[in-house]
């Protein structure tokens, strides 16, 4: 079954495995989550609980926010996801969720928004290749032809220049390099969508073979 937390990307470090490899690891904090709710298929159709993150001031939260987390008799969280597919029988309302429900070599799905990176072309958004770069070229990194005459019209998901970035990613099945309890960090080989400072969501890998 799913298991998962909610945390922030500190940033990137390295480290030394006992073999003396270096790992590129990502850093990230994940201070003890609560359960606010617990999701049945009796009552909602299918199975998740829901997790809060992050306190934010009693005066930023409205009245039905107030009632739903005391509840669970927590504060309000900024952050409020659901972790789908999780054993519900094994979380009660108001526990608290802490990183060692990981443990080092876990394979994990890490998803986050990814930084905003305005308006590109095809080469830097698609990775397309570039016309040539002689001088009487005039075709240097265009996005390329729209399509067949017939249609008289382009068809729907050419892939053209626009805004790149600043949509949710998940990367899968990375490895939990470590999991440092006390100062409540994961250690996550390679990079995780994101900027410094930004939310992420840690669940365990579906594609992990």
């Amino acid at each position: 079954m799913t298991k998962g937390i909610l945390g922030r990307k500190i940033g990137m470090t390295q480290i030394f495995a006992e073999n003396g490899d270096l790992i590129p690891v990502t850093v990230v904090e994940a201070a003890p989550n609560v359960v606010l709710q617990k999701k049945s298929v009796e009552t909602d159709g299918y199975e998740a609980i829901q997790i809060g993150f992050d306190d934010k001031r009693e005066k930023l939260s409205n009245k039905p926010e107030k009632g739903h987390v005391a509840k669970a008799s927590t504060t309000p969280k900024r952050f409020v996801r659901e972790i789908r597919s999780a054993e519900v029988t094994g979380y009660e309302v108001g526990q608290e969720v802490k990183v060692d429900i990981f443990a080092e070599g876990d394979l994990v799905d890490v998803t986050g928004t990814s930084k905003g990176k305005g308006f590109q072309g095809v080469i830097k958004r698609h990775g397309q290749s570039r016309g040539p770069m002689a001088h009487g070229s005039r075709y240097h990194r265009r996005p390329g032809s729209m399509g067949p005459v017939a249609p008289n019209r382009v068809f729907k998901g050419k892939k053209l220049a626009g805004q790149m970035g600043g949509t949710r990613i998940t990367v899968q099945n990375l490895a939990i390099v470590k999991v440092d309890v006390e100062k409540n960090l994961l250690l996550i080989k390679g990079n995780v969508p994101g900027a410094k400072k930004s939310l992420v969501m840690v669940r365990s890998a579906v594609k992990s073979k």
